[in-house]
């Protein structure tokens, strides 16, 4: 279940009414740039032939902009910003804060939506440009060399996978094929005690290769590939010398 979390309401007893922007990257990468209670700019309301005009003013100290390479050092972003009004319709949507406290808090509801853009001009248009170069810029690029790389190395340390498969290797290596009884025998002896391996068990038992150990048990015995015993070998029933707890309850 989800953890509950007390969320703070005052904002609706304060029927505060905030405003839902949509502001371009760059406006928001600037922002960041302020100081903690630095003003980002300013906010003028008007109107116009009977309309409301809403405009953004960046503030100076946030225009410049960290560009690379010295034809972009004096690249600015623009000031302006008109905001293009959106009508909030029938939806009802809320603005929410979380806190470093994991508070959270209404701040109110939406009373206008708009959306920030820039106004056209020549370090808008240098800005773009800028834009568009970075994003088809290849993030890895190929080098050629004068000569020929000599140097070898070496890794540092072995993995454990590589350290086990290098024993298993020269374990397998050693491993003889005996005689098919004898190593009938052994699995015969070994299922007495038990009722189910797991082919590595085997292997350690009879002390041989793995592929020819399953070439046998593919003729005596069952594979389990599902069940609460997935993954190990059991003797079929005609060669069993032992009956199994499901037939001794049976039988009882």
């Amino acid at each position: 279940m989800s953890e509950k979390m007390e969320v703070d309401l005052t904002g609706v007893k304060q029927s505060k009414g905030v405003w839902l922007v949509k502001v371009p990257k760059y406006l928001s990468q600037q922002w960041d740039k302020a100081a903690e209670k630095g003003e980002v700019g300013k906010i003028t309301i008007g109107k116009k032939q009977g309309k409301t005009e809403v405009c953004f003013s960046l503030s100076d100290e946030l225009m410049a902009l960290d560009a690379v390479g010295e034809n972009n050092a004096s690249l600015e972003v623009p000031k302006d910003h008109p905001f293009t009004m959106h009508p909030v319709g029938g939806q009802t949507m809320a603005v929410f804060s979380h806190s470093n406290t994991d508070e959270i808090s209404l701040e109110g509801m939406v009373v206008h939506r708009a959306e920030c853009r820039p106004a056209v001009t020549d370090s808008y248009m240098k800005l773009k440009k800028l834009q568009i170069k970075e994003s088809v810029k290849p993030q890895r690029l190929s080098q050629q060399l004068e000569r020929a790389v000599t140097t070898v190395f070496k890794p540092v340390a072995n993995h454990d996978f590589n350290v086990e498969y290098e024993k298993k290797k020269k374990t397998e290596g050693k491993m003889v094929r005996a005689e098919r009884q004898l190593v009938l025998d052994m699995l015969f002896s070994a299922f007495e005690k038990h009722q189910y391996y797991n082919i590595k068990a085997l292997v350690d038992i009879t002390k041989q290769p793995v592929t020819y150990l399953k070439e046998i048990m593919r003729e005596i015995g069952t594979y389990n590939s599902k069940g609460v015993h997935k993954s190990t070998w059991e003797l079929k029933p005609e060669y069993r010398h032992y009956q199994s707890d499901e037939e001794e309850m049976q039988t009882t």
